[in-house]
């Protein structure tokens, strides 16, 4: 998504764009695109019988047009954290703030210590930017771990729910940084594991 009328709409990495069209309402849509990138990226998960935005984004229907009407959220202020650790905890569609934060910071990873991504998915094929964490991801020092919940018989890693993996990374790592993103139960999960690895509170980060 490219803006072509006035001003470029400005937002920070882990916000969340509000998308208008005509006779769909509202969708909130997360920015998958760092802020400095010029054009707008959004994760949407494919669902052809919802009536709003994100549904009708999967029609063919050149002719409506799609209205940023607003920028919301909290952002992850990585710039206030720099010399830390970073863990990022992200499941399903729930990566795209994620992955907006990781290509902003890939124009200084080496003002950070220790990158960790850890993801989770249903299935495998619930994996999104599968080629870019493969490459550009590992090239700037990131270490992905990944899970599914509903495994099949190729799957050969670790299988759960991404917040299990919190146990196993945490306690390794120095002055860490947690970002999460996913459902609310997830991210409820996942703070009470940071919480009873003694993290700091002020340490843990959502979007919203």
């Amino acid at each position: 998504m490219t803006p072509e009328r006035g001003p470029r709409p400005e937002f920070k990495a882990g916000q969340v764009a509000v998308l208008e069209m005509s006779g769909r309402g509202a969708s909130y849509v997360a920015f998958a695109s760092a802020p400095e990138e010029n054009e707008f990226e959004f994760l949407i998960k494919h669902n052809p019988a919802s009536p709003k935005v994100t549904g009708a984004l999967f029609e063919p229907r050149p002719d409506d047009q799609i209205v940023l009407k607003d920028i919301v959220g909290r952002s992850f202020s990585i710039e206030d954290h720099r010399g830390a650790d970073l863990i990022f905890v992200a499941m399903g569609t729930g990566l795209a703030p994620l992955r907006s934060t990781l290509r902003h910071l890939s124009r200084s990873r080496n003002e950070y210590g220790r990158l960790v991504v850890l993801y989770g998915a249903r299935t495998v094929k619930d994996f999104c930017f599968a080629e870019e964490m493969a490459t550009e991801w590992r090239e700037q020092g990131g270490e992905l771990r990944q899970v599914v919940s509903q495994p099949n018989a190729d799957w050969k890693g670790p299988t759960g729910y991404v917040q299990c993996l919190i146990d196993h990374i945490a306690p390794e790592l120095k002055k860490t940084v947690a970002m999460i993103c996913g459902s609310q139960e997830m991210i409820k999960q996942t703070r009470l594991r940071l919480l009873n690895l003694s993290f700091p509170p002020e340490k843990i980060l959502t979007n919203y």
